[in-house]
């Protein structure tokens, strides 16, 4: 939960590496994709992950291969953002198995996270 929650912040600080990567389509729309390299100091699914922008900036997909149980590939999706003190934060997430051909295995949910009382102090 850490991760999903420090995104976007966390990926400016030092040992973080990213690059755009080719777009991808979905669901009717481009998305931005960015592939990032964690620093060995953040304990994360796997060290490099692509992130799905939309048109709006706002995050939409987010990819790992969970290491722990031998690279499963996962695609996480990001939706219903909220205005959290000036700032847009999903409240749900909901991971699929992801397919060899990068497309999400929809039933396959492997995750689901919804929030509801969210505040910054």
């Amino acid at each position: 939960m850490w991760t999903y929650l420090t995104i976007p912040f966390s990926l400016t600080w030092a040992g973080f590496a990213a690059r755009e990567i080719e777009p991808w389509q979905e669901q009717g729309e481009t998305w931005r994709r960015l592939k990032v390299t964690f620093p060995p100091y953040i304990a994360t699914h796997s060290t490099e992950q692509t992130f799905y922008i939309g048109d709006e900036g706002l995050l939409r997909r987010h990819d790992y291969d969970v290491e722990v149980v031998g690279n499963a590939p996962i695609a996480h999706y990001v939706s219903e953002y909220k205005d959290i003190s000036g700032f847009p934060i999903w409240t749900k997430r909901r991971a699929f198995v992801r397919q060899p051909d990068n497309t999400p295995a929809l039933d396959k949910l492997m995750i689901a996270i919804d929030l509801s009382a969210i505040r910054y102090a």
